[in-house]
């Protein structure tokens, strides 16, 4: 038997791969038509899949998501698709390239597909793993921001209070902790008639 010079392997998970790309693409469009629904296994330490550190932590190989009644903002790409979804009452979004899909499943009409992540002709195209690279390089450097801002001091906020005479007063900071602050009359900003 002669070898397999042509990878009519690697040519048919693509063609089925390019098959789940219109079906989410259709989805996109129109939404999840009948009874519908799908499961979507990737492999998480595929290159270009985008996921929270909290996932990848909770599924450090392999993911399975569920598209059904919960999901917003599928996008489909070139290359992967995105989608909202929440897991455990928190938000995320998931950038999943198609080349990492290991699985489609509609149970709905008993279809399935399997894939072998590491077999594709398609290759991610270098932007799209550098953009990633850098979303995540950003959303990391953002929630470190964020948990040194918790630590930080509040910022000043303005409160308005009434004295006893009905009028109003401006107090800063909120908390209304003796800082040293002057208490200023809203009446000295107002036009005088």
């Amino acid at each position: 038997m002669s070898e397999d010079l042509l990878r009519y392997d690697i040519l048919i998970q693509d063609a089925l791969r390019g098959a789940v790309k219109k079906i989410l693409a259709e989805v996109g469009r129109t939404g999840l038509p009948g009874d519908h629904h799908f499961y979507i296994a990737f492999d998480t330490n595929a290159p270009g899949v985008r996921i929270s550190q909290r996932l990848k932590e909770r599924y450090p190989q392999e993911m399975t998501i569920v598209l059904q009644h919960q999901f917003w903002d599928l996008a489909i790409g070139e290359h992967a698709f995105e989608v909202g979804l929440s897991f455990g009452g928190v938000p995320e979004k998931l950038l999943v390239p198609y080349s990492a899909i290991k699985g489609f499943f509609d149970p709905s009409v008993q279809f399935a597909l399997e894939f072998d992540p590491g077999k594709t002709a398609e290759e991610l195209p270098e932007e799209l793993l550098e953009a990633v690279e850098e979303l995540a390089k950003v959303e990391q450097e953002h929630a470190e921001n964020e948990a040194k801002s918790d630590d930080a001091p509040k910022p000043l906020e303005i409160a308005s209070k009434e004295d006893g005479d009905g009028d109003e007063k401006a107090e800063t900071p909120a908390s209304g902790s003796d800082s040293g602050g002057e208490v200023v009359s809203l009446d000295a900003f107002r036009k005088k008639t």
